[in-house]
């Protein structure tokens, strides 16, 4: 059980720190490829981002449920957990805030700017919003990357001092 465990728990963070990781390569690669047409690969960026958050938010839950069960199951002291789920709770929160506040926000002002941010003028209102959220958006992911690797290292350091 205890192999079950950690698996899950390692799984969990595998698949949320890598889409993390590789997330900005597939984004790289979507405007690189579509580059005359940026609202396509905007378009196709978020349906990922999405996708990642999906993911994400499935991920950190099925972590924090194995950190939260690995004390009673011998597996970590509870101390060795306690920041790690701290970590996770802030990173779910931070992807609940992207995925229902930031993306439904920057679809707005889309709509907002006739369907495409591209056609406003850059000194449109809208635009500067838009482009205000987008890099709160990055900024949010790169928070949630550095707390996710942060996460793993005190995952194994609670690893090496398990009871």
């Amino acid at each position: 059980m205890k192999t079950l465990f950690r698996s899950l728990l390692s799984l969990s963070l595998i698949i949320w720190i890598g889409a993390e990781i590789f997330f900005p390569v597939v984004a790289a690669i979507t405007f690189n490829t579509l580059r005359p047409d940026t609202h396509t690969a905007g378009t196709i960026v978020g349906q990922l981002l999405r996708i990642l958050h999906g993911m994400g938010l499935v991920a950190g839950m099925v972590a924090l449920a194995v950190l939260a069960l690995a004390p009673a199951w011998g597996i970590y002291k509870p101390r060795a957990v306690l920041v790690p789920m701290v970590l996770l709770v802030l990173m779910i929160a931070a992807t609940a805030y992207s995925q229902f506040g930031i993306i439904p926000s920057m679809e707005r002002d889309r709509i907002t700017a006739g369907g495409t941010i591209d056609t406003a003028e850059p000194d449109n209102p809208t635009t500067i919003h838009f482009n205000k959220l987008h890099k709160r958006s990055e900024l949010v992911e790169e928070a949630v990357l550095l707390m996710g690797l942060v996460t793993v290292v005190l995952v194994a350091l609670a690893e090496t001092t398990r009871s």
